[in-house]
C-alpha cells in the first residue's frame, strides 16, 4: 500500500478527528478498492457488511467509553453506534495475524449526507458557509486506534486508503470535528475548565484560519473569550499534524459534552496540502 507521509504523530484517542443504523441505502459513489492491503503486519480494508462494522463499534467503544469515558447511547451494549454508521463507508486496519480491528475511520461522502440528512459536524456546527463545496466534500469522523498499536504506521495505512479514495471519487474536500481534552497536565499539575481549548483556539486563529466564506458557529460554543488563553500549551500533534497537511480551522470550539472535549471544525482542501503531500492524493 502507498503509504502517506506524516510528522510523528500522538495518536491519544481524544487528539482525533471523531464525527456517526439506519438501513444502508445503496451508495452511488465508486465502491472502495475491493482487496485488502498489507503493510508491516497490518492490513487495510473498508468493511463489506455488518458484522465488520460492528468489529469497528466495538473498538471505538473500548476507547472512546473506555478510556476517554464518553458517554454513549445504550443502543447496542459494548458498541458505539449512532445516527450516521449506517451511512457511512467504515475503513477499518487489523493486525495481519490476530485479525483484530486495531484502527478505524468512517467517511461519509456527498450522496450519503443527501440521504442522511445531514454530516455529524452539522449536529455540532451550523455549516451554512459550507454549502457550496458539500458536493465534493467528505467528512471523516470516528477517528481511533487500539492502545497498543498507537504509532505512525497505522495512521499512515489509513492515510493512504483516504487518498486512494478521494481520488478514486473525485473529490478534494475533507472535513471533521478535531478534539481537544478538557483537562491537561502539565508542569503545574492539571488544568481544566476549558482553558487549555482556549489557549489552542487563540493559537491557532492567528495562524490557520478558514477564508471567511468557510467560517462555521458551534451550536453549544464554549466560551473561549471568558477562559485564560494564555497557557502554554500545544495542540494534540495530531491536530498539528492536519495543520502541516494544510489543514484550516473553520471556527471557534464547540463543547461536546458526552465527550467532555472541546471540538474544533477543522478542513482540509487537498489544494491547499504542500506539494510533497499533495502527490499522495493526485496520483502524481
Amino acid at each position: 500500500m502507498r503509504e502517506l507521509p506524516t510528522p510523528t504523530l500522538d495518536l491519544s484517542p481524544a487528539s482525533l478527528f471523531r464525527g456517526a443504523l439506519h438501513p444502508r441505502s445503496a451508495p452511488t459513489h465508486r465502491a472502495p478498492a475491493p482487496h485488502d492491503r498489507a503493510v508491516a503486519g497490518i492490513e487495510v480494508c473498508w468493511a463489506r457488511h455488518l458484522e465488520e462494522v460492528r468489529e469497528a463499534q466495538r473498538l471505538r467503544y473500548s476507547v472512546f467509553a473506555g478510556e476517554m469515558g464518553a458517554t454513549l447511547p445504550n443502543t447496542l451494549p459494548g458498541h458505539d453506534v449512532d445516527l450516521f454508521d449506517g451511512y457511512c463507508e467504515h475503513l477499518l486496519v487489523r493486525d495481519a495475524i490476530s485479525r483484530e480491528v486495531i484502527g478505524t475511520y468512517r467517511v461519509l461522502t456527498p450522496e450519503q449526507a443527501k440521504r442522511a440528512g445531514s454530516t455529524y459536524s452539522d449536529t455540532e456546527f451550523d455549516l451554512v458557509r459550507l454549502r457550496h463545496m458539500r458536493d465534493r466534500m467528505v467528512e471523516l469522523g470516528r477517528s481511533c486506534v487500539h492502545r497498543d498499536h498507537r504509532h505512525g504506521g497505522v495512521i499512515m495505512a489509513l492515510w493512504g486508503a483516504l487518498a486512494a479514495f478521494m481520488q478514486r471519487n473525485r473529490l478534494d474536500i475533507m472535513i471533521g470535528c478535531a478534539s481537544i481534552p478538557m483537562q491537561h497536565e502539565g508542569e503545574h499539575g492539571v488544568v481544566g475548565g476549558g482553558h487549555v481549548a482556549a489557549s489552542i483556539w487563540r493559537q491557532v486563529k492567528d495562524t490557520h484560519m478558514a477564508p471567511v466564506d468557510c467560517h462555521v458557529r458551534p451550536r453549544l460554543p464554549l466560551p473561549v473569550e471568558r477562559l485564560d488563553g494564555t497557557l502554554n500549551v500545544e495542540p494534540p500533534a495530531l491536530i498539528k499534524g492536519y495543520l502541516r497537511l494544510g489543514a484550516k480551522v473553520m471556527g471557534p470550539p464547540a463543547w461536546d459534552p458526552d465527550f467532555n472535549a472541546a471540538d474544533l471544525p477543522m478542513m482540509m482542501r487537498i489544494a491547499d496540502m504542500p506539494p510533497r503531500y499533495r502527490k499522495h492524493f493526485l496520483g502524481a
